[in-house]
Protein backbone atom coordinates (compact mmCIF):
# COMPACT_ATOMS: atom_id res chain seq x y z
CA UNK A 1 0.00 0.00 0.00
CA UNK A 2 1.27 3.41 -1.08
CA UNK A 3 2.26 6.02 1.18
CA UNK A 4 1.55 9.07 -1.44
CA UNK A 5 -1.04 10.91 -1.81
CA UNK A 6 -2.12 10.53 -5.80
CA UNK A 7 -3.55 7.85 -7.54
CA UNK A 8 0.19 5.96 -9.03
CA UNK A 9 -1.77 4.34 -11.76
CA UNK A 10 -1.79 7.13 -13.61
CA UNK A 11 2.29 7.78 -13.61
CA UNK A 12 3.51 6.96 -16.93
CA UNK A 13 6.76 8.96 -16.88
CA UNK A 14 9.51 10.22 -13.70
CA UNK A 15 11.61 13.23 -14.01
CA UNK A 16 14.19 13.97 -11.30
CA UNK A 17 16.67 16.82 -10.49
CA UNK A 18 20.06 15.47 -9.52
CA UNK A 19 21.74 17.34 -6.69
CA UNK A 20 19.73 17.45 -3.57
CA UNK A 21 18.07 14.44 -4.93
CA UNK A 22 19.95 12.05 -6.73
CA UNK A 23 22.77 13.02 -4.65
CA UNK A 24 22.90 14.67 -1.22
CA UNK A 25 23.10 18.45 -0.57
CA UNK A 26 26.31 18.35 -0.16
CA UNK A 27 28.70 17.91 -3.29
CA UNK A 28 32.55 17.49 -2.28
CA UNK A 29 34.51 19.12 -4.65
CA UNK A 30 37.65 18.03 -6.28
CA UNK A 31 41.03 19.72 -6.19
CA UNK A 32 40.66 21.13 -10.18
CA UNK A 33 37.03 22.93 -8.83
CA UNK A 34 35.08 20.27 -10.20
CA UNK A 35 32.40 19.26 -7.94
CA UNK A 36 32.08 15.10 -7.45
CA UNK A 37 28.97 13.72 -6.97
CA UNK A 38 27.39 10.19 -5.31
CA UNK A 39 25.02 8.36 -6.39
CA UNK A 40 22.71 5.67 -4.77
CA UNK A 41 22.50 2.13 -6.28
CA UNK A 42 19.40 1.65 -5.53
CA UNK A 43 17.89 4.47 -6.93
CA UNK A 44 19.64 3.30 -10.08
CA UNK A 45 18.38 -0.25 -9.77
CA UNK A 46 14.59 0.59 -9.03
CA UNK A 47 15.12 3.54 -12.45
CA UNK A 48 16.37 0.81 -14.97
CA UNK A 49 14.30 -1.46 -13.86
CA UNK A 50 11.12 1.35 -14.68
CA UNK A 51 12.91 1.98 -17.56
CA UNK A 52 12.35 -1.92 -19.04
CA UNK A 53 8.60 -1.99 -17.90
CA UNK A 54 8.11 0.51 -20.62
CA UNK A 55 7.67 4.00 -17.85
CA UNK A 56 10.36 6.87 -19.69
CA UNK A 57 12.61 8.48 -17.32
CA UNK A 58 14.45 12.36 -17.92
CA UNK A 59 16.93 13.81 -16.36
CA UNK A 60 16.86 17.94 -15.61
CA UNK A 61 19.92 19.15 -13.86
CA UNK A 62 21.33 22.62 -13.91
CA UNK A 63 24.91 21.03 -13.70
CA UNK A 64 26.57 20.33 -16.25
CA UNK A 65 28.64 16.96 -15.42
CA UNK A 66 29.60 14.46 -18.16
CA UNK A 67 30.33 11.95 -15.64
CA UNK A 68 26.52 12.42 -14.29
CA UNK A 69 25.64 12.24 -17.81
CA UNK A 70 27.16 8.53 -17.98
CA UNK A 71 25.95 7.29 -15.50
CA UNK A 72 22.55 7.56 -16.38
CA UNK A 73 23.52 6.43 -19.59
CA UNK A 74 24.82 3.15 -18.10
CA UNK A 75 21.39 2.81 -16.99
CA UNK A 76 19.69 2.64 -20.26
CA UNK A 77 18.44 6.55 -19.47
CA UNK A 78 18.57 8.59 -22.81
CA UNK A 79 16.92 11.77 -21.93
CA UNK A 80 19.62 13.55 -20.03
CA UNK A 81 19.10 17.05 -19.81
CA UNK A 82 22.46 19.01 -18.46
CA UNK A 83 22.86 22.66 -17.74
CA UNK A 84 19.29 23.81 -18.24
CA UNK A 85 18.91 26.78 -16.89
CA UNK A 86 15.12 27.24 -17.18
CA UNK A 87 13.62 23.39 -16.41
CA UNK A 88 9.96 24.19 -17.03
CA UNK A 89 10.29 25.24 -20.82
CA UNK A 90 11.98 21.46 -21.64
CA UNK A 91 9.81 19.67 -19.61
CA UNK A 92 6.81 20.72 -21.59
CA UNK A 93 8.81 20.21 -24.88
CA UNK A 94 9.38 16.59 -23.90
CA UNK A 95 6.17 15.69 -22.11
CA UNK A 96 4.42 16.98 -25.52
CA UNK A 97 7.55 15.23 -27.34
CA UNK A 98 6.58 12.11 -26.02
CA UNK A 99 2.47 12.36 -25.65
CA UNK A 100 2.31 12.52 -22.07
CA UNK A 101 -0.12 14.47 -20.03
CA UNK A 102 0.90 16.31 -16.83
CA UNK A 103 -0.81 14.20 -14.55
CA UNK A 104 1.18 11.07 -16.21
CA UNK A 105 4.38 12.48 -14.91
CA UNK A 106 5.97 12.34 -11.31
CA UNK A 107 8.46 14.93 -11.09
CA UNK A 108 11.07 15.20 -8.04
CA UNK A 109 13.23 18.65 -7.42
CA UNK A 110 14.33 19.74 -4.31
CA UNK A 111 14.96 23.74 -4.56
CA UNK A 112 13.50 27.06 -6.00
CA UNK A 113 14.88 26.18 -9.88
CA UNK A 114 12.68 23.08 -9.38
CA UNK A 115 9.40 24.70 -8.48
CA UNK A 116 7.96 25.53 -11.75
CA UNK A 117 8.36 21.86 -13.16
CA UNK A 118 7.10 20.95 -9.66
CA UNK A 119 3.96 22.91 -10.11
CA UNK A 120 3.35 21.50 -13.72
CA UNK A 121 2.97 17.63 -13.22
CA UNK A 122 0.54 15.96 -11.55
CA UNK A 123 2.63 14.31 -8.63
CA UNK A 124 5.43 16.51 -7.77
CA UNK A 125 7.52 15.29 -4.79
CA UNK A 126 10.83 16.50 -2.74
CA UNK A 127 13.06 14.74 -0.41
CA UNK A 128 12.97 15.49 3.04
CA UNK A 129 15.49 18.10 3.20
CA UNK A 130 14.33 19.83 0.55
CA UNK A 131 14.40 23.39 0.64
CA UNK A 132 10.84 24.98 2.33
CA UNK A 133 9.93 26.46 -1.11
CA UNK A 134 10.34 23.19 -3.01
CA UNK A 135 8.22 21.10 -0.03
CA UNK A 136 5.63 24.09 -0.68
CA UNK A 137 5.34 22.66 -3.86
CA UNK A 138 5.07 19.53 -3.07
CA UNK A 139 2.20 17.25 -3.00
CA UNK A 140 4.26 14.34 -1.42
CA UNK A 141 7.33 15.05 0.93
CA UNK A 142 9.76 11.75 1.04
CA UNK A 143 10.56 10.93 4.77
CA UNK A 144 14.51 10.38 3.06
CA UNK A 145 16.58 12.81 2.46
CA UNK A 146 18.38 14.00 -1.28
CA UNK A 147 20.63 11.04 -2.16
CA UNK A 148 19.14 8.08 0.20
CA UNK A 149 17.23 6.57 -2.08
CA UNK A 150 13.85 8.82 -2.75
CA UNK A 151 13.88 7.90 -6.67
CA UNK A 152 13.48 4.27 -5.49
CA UNK A 153 10.59 4.93 -3.21
CA UNK A 154 8.81 6.91 -5.84
CA UNK A 155 9.65 4.05 -8.34
CA UNK A 156 8.65 1.09 -6.06
CA UNK A 157 5.44 2.50 -4.73
CA UNK A 158 4.48 3.43 -8.70
CA UNK A 159 5.17 0.14 -10.00
CA UNK A 160 4.03 -1.66 -6.95
CA UNK A 161 0.71 0.18 -7.42
CA UNK A 162 0.74 -0.61 -11.14
CA UNK A 163 1.80 -4.19 -10.29
CA UNK A 164 4.75 -3.80 -12.47
CA UNK A 165 7.22 -4.18 -9.06
CA UNK A 166 9.09 -7.64 -9.30
CA UNK A 167 6.70 -9.14 -11.06
CA UNK A 168 9.32 -10.70 -14.51
CA UNK A 169 12.88 -11.91 -14.10
CA UNK A 170 13.83 -8.86 -15.65
CA UNK A 171 13.58 -7.68 -12.15
CA UNK A 172 16.53 -10.08 -10.65
CA UNK A 173 19.49 -8.36 -13.03
CA UNK A 174 20.46 -4.91 -14.36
Amino acid sequence: MSTIPYDLERIRAFVFDVDGVLSPNIVPVGLDGNPARMANVKDGYAMQLARKHGYLIAIISGADSPVVARRFELLGITDVFMKVSHKLPLLEEWSLDNGLKPEQICYVGDDIPDIPCMKFVGLSVAPADASVDAKGAAKYISPLAGGAGVAREIIEQTMRSQGEWLNTDTAYGW
